[in-house]
Protein backbone atom coordinates (compact mmCIF):
# COMPACT_ATOMS: atom_id res chain seq x y z
CA UNK A 1 0.00 0.00 0.00
CA UNK A 2 1.46 3.52 -0.93
CA UNK A 3 1.84 6.28 1.88
CA UNK A 4 -0.51 9.31 0.85
CA UNK A 5 1.63 12.29 0.52
CA UNK A 6 1.51 16.26 0.54
CA UNK A 7 3.21 18.70 -1.21
CA UNK A 8 5.36 21.39 0.36
CA UNK A 9 7.52 23.66 -0.75
CA UNK A 10 11.05 25.07 1.04
CA UNK A 11 13.74 28.03 0.29
CA UNK A 12 16.97 26.43 -0.13
CA UNK A 13 20.47 27.55 -0.79
CA UNK A 14 21.13 26.84 -4.33
CA UNK A 15 24.22 25.30 -3.11
CA UNK A 16 22.08 22.91 -1.27
CA UNK A 17 19.56 22.20 -4.46
CA UNK A 18 22.75 21.28 -7.22
CA UNK A 19 23.88 19.03 -4.31
CA UNK A 20 20.42 17.25 -3.79
CA UNK A 21 19.98 17.07 -7.69
CA UNK A 22 23.42 15.57 -7.74
CA UNK A 23 22.67 13.01 -5.39
CA UNK A 24 19.46 12.29 -7.24
CA UNK A 25 21.44 12.22 -10.38
CA UNK A 26 23.99 9.42 -8.63
CA UNK A 27 21.45 7.65 -6.91
CA UNK A 28 18.90 7.60 -10.27
CA UNK A 29 16.01 8.55 -8.22
CA UNK A 30 13.64 12.61 -8.00
CA UNK A 31 14.44 15.06 -6.07
CA UNK A 32 11.71 14.37 -3.71
CA UNK A 33 12.81 10.80 -3.04
CA UNK A 34 16.34 12.31 -1.75
CA UNK A 35 14.37 15.05 0.16
CA UNK A 36 11.75 12.15 1.63
CA UNK A 37 15.44 10.11 2.92
CA UNK A 38 17.08 13.16 3.99
CA UNK A 39 13.57 14.03 6.43
CA UNK A 40 13.30 10.64 7.11
CA UNK A 41 16.72 10.38 8.62
CA UNK A 42 16.15 14.05 9.99
CA UNK A 43 13.16 13.12 12.25
CA UNK A 44 14.53 9.61 13.58
CA UNK A 45 17.62 11.99 14.88
CA UNK A 46 14.97 14.21 16.45
CA UNK A 47 12.71 11.92 18.04
CA UNK A 48 15.49 9.74 19.31
CA UNK A 49 17.17 13.01 21.06
CA UNK A 50 14.03 14.07 22.59
CA UNK A 51 13.55 10.23 23.92
CA UNK A 52 17.24 10.30 25.61
CA UNK A 53 17.04 13.63 26.80
CA UNK A 54 13.91 12.86 28.53
CA UNK A 55 15.58 9.25 29.66
CA UNK A 56 18.71 11.12 31.00
CA UNK A 57 16.28 13.91 33.18
CA UNK A 58 14.52 11.00 34.98
CA UNK A 59 10.83 11.80 33.07
CA UNK A 60 11.00 8.79 31.12
CA UNK A 61 11.39 4.91 31.83
CA UNK A 62 13.76 3.04 29.08
CA UNK A 63 10.72 1.09 27.46
CA UNK A 64 9.12 4.87 27.46
CA UNK A 65 11.69 6.22 26.02
CA UNK A 66 12.10 3.49 23.27
CA UNK A 67 8.24 3.94 22.43
CA UNK A 68 9.17 7.90 22.33
CA UNK A 69 12.14 6.82 19.37
CA UNK A 70 10.56 4.22 17.66
CA UNK A 71 12.68 1.61 18.47
CA UNK A 72 13.13 -1.30 20.47
CA UNK A 73 14.22 -1.62 24.09
CA UNK A 74 17.37 -3.42 22.56
CA UNK A 75 18.44 -0.83 20.07
CA UNK A 76 17.84 1.68 23.14
CA UNK A 77 20.23 -0.02 25.59
CA UNK A 78 22.40 -0.16 22.80
CA UNK A 79 22.18 3.37 22.04
CA UNK A 80 22.47 4.00 25.71
CA UNK A 81 26.13 2.02 25.83
CA UNK A 82 27.52 3.72 23.09
CA UNK A 83 26.90 7.29 23.95
CA UNK A 84 27.74 6.34 27.60
CA UNK A 85 24.58 7.38 29.45
CA UNK A 86 23.91 5.48 32.43
CA UNK A 87 20.83 2.70 32.67
CA UNK A 88 18.59 3.95 35.00
CA UNK A 89 16.41 0.98 35.70
CA UNK A 90 14.89 -0.21 38.91
CA UNK A 91 11.83 -2.69 40.18
CA UNK A 92 9.49 0.28 39.35
CA UNK A 93 10.82 0.29 35.52
CA UNK A 94 10.71 -3.68 35.60
CA UNK A 95 6.80 -3.74 36.77
CA UNK A 96 6.08 -0.67 33.60
CA UNK A 97 7.66 -3.30 31.37
CA UNK A 98 5.81 -6.39 32.44
CA UNK A 99 2.53 -4.55 32.34
CA UNK A 100 3.60 -3.23 28.74
CA UNK A 101 4.17 -7.14 27.80
CA UNK A 102 1.05 -7.98 29.21
CA UNK A 103 2.88 -10.11 32.26
CA UNK A 104 2.44 -7.79 35.13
Amino acid sequence: MKKSSEVISARLSRERVELIEEIARRERVDKSTILDRALERYTKEWLLERALESYREGAVTLSRAAEMAEISIWEMIDILERRKIALQYDVEDLEEDLKTLGRG
